[in-house]
């Protein structure tokens, strides 16, 4: 499965469902987004194993995105998770630090294991991961995990297309393998433990009400307990639920009800058409929260909102704008998503190695 298949799908609401498997990590990257440490948060297993469980022939995401903190701390359950999703026609996507390859060793056998039975592996390597786990132990790995059967992908993060350490590192990486590993290359943004960082970082949406559709929103995330969220923003995650985005818990509600909720709710789906901000000042009332995520987690607090949104939604203009605007956001492919989240210059980078042909 190759990078470039998930960025095609990656607008398209309910494709795909990210799987945060704990909040533990043995890293200490300075910038990381989840703030994971190796006392962070780790629940149960049962909810993640319920929710794939509950996936159909019929009725599945194409994708689950696992990732913390680092998975791979749970080796038995990121395996078991590729493995049944698969039996429903769901692929699967695993993004790992390599904590282990660390000490040069070779991979330990449940850490092969769990990767063996992923369809993609991708591994995040950057100024801060390459404090804790050097660019040719990554390479090491890399080149060993091709060799089994996965295909993999590296992540970067970076301070803008100006940045020498991207330049230098995404060179290296095509050198190294010979333009057939792909990249998808992320500006570093204030989030977790990268907002005490000092220098220059990506900022926040516009604050001007037009509409600037929330792709964050398209995919639903598991968070570490098993609480389902429309967004899969992580920072927002850990510290604001609010009613509208929580669709429910992997513990009790089966794939086929999440779905329904995630494509179904008006503030959701109003979200995605036209973002928080616009969303706000067309529908809503009283004045807007500054930012962009700020508004979103407050829509819910104004009062008659969501009847407002549903009723539009249901009128014949609705569904035609909701049409218009996913045809944007996807006409792009793969190169859309990844120049609108990533670094511009560095966009087609996602499909290094791609011959452009879909399962």
């Amino acid at each position: 499965m190759h990078l470039a298949e998930m960025a095609v799908l990656r607008a398209v609401p309910a494709a795909g469902v990210f799987l945060a498997l704990t909040r533990r990590c043995p890293l200490s990257c300075a910038h990381c987004s989840t703030e994971s440490a190796m006392d962070g948060a780790e629940h149960a297993e049962r909810p993640f194993r319920r929710l794939v469980a509950s996936f159909t022939r019929q009725e599945h995401p194409e994708f689950i995105a696992m990732s913390g903190g680092e998975a791979l701390l749970r080796p038995r359950l990121v395996r078991d998770l590729a493995d049944s999703a698969r039996l429903s026609g769901t692929r699967s996507y695993l993004l790992s630090g390599l904590y282990f390859a660390r000490d040069g060793h070779a991979v330990p056998p449940a850490l092969r294991a769990a990767i063996s039975a992923v369809d993609h592996f991708a591994v995040s390597l950057d100024r801060f991961h390459e404090r804790e786990v050097s660019r040719r132990a990554a390479f090491r790995v890399l080149h060993e995990i091709r060799s089994w059967g996965p295909q993999v992908s590296v992540q970067i993060t970076g301070d803008g297309g100006a940045d020498p350490y991207v330049a230098g590192l995404v060179r290296e990486v095509r050198e190294e393998f010979a333009d057939q590993v792909p990249m998808l290359v992320v500006p570093l943004r204030p989030v977790g433990r990268a907002k005490t960082l000092d220098g220059p970082r990506a900022g926040p949406k516009t604050l001007a009400a037009a509409p600037a559709p929330c792709e964050m929103a398209a995919w639903p995330l598991v968070t570490y307990d098993g609480t389902v969220l429309t967004c899969c923003n992580d920072d927002l995650a850990a510290t604001a639920r609010p009613p509208h985005l929580v669709l429910g818990h992997a513990d009790e509600d089966p794939w086929p009800v999440l779905r329904r909720r995630h494509l179904d709710r008006p503030l959701a789906r109003a979200v995605r058409m036209f973002g928080p901000r616009y969303a706000k000042a067309r529908f809503g009332s009283g004045a807007a929260a500054p930012g962009y995520c700020d508004v979103c987690v407050t829509l819910h607090q104004d009062r008659g909102l969501g009847e407002r949104v549903a009723g539009y939604l249901d009128s014949p203009a609705g569904p035609a704008m909701e049409s218009a605007v996913r045809g944007l956001v996807e006409r792009h492919g793969p190169y859309g998503f990844a120049r609108r989240h990533g670094i511009t210059r560095y966009g087609e980078l996602v499909t290094l190695g791609w011959e452009g042909r879909e399962r």
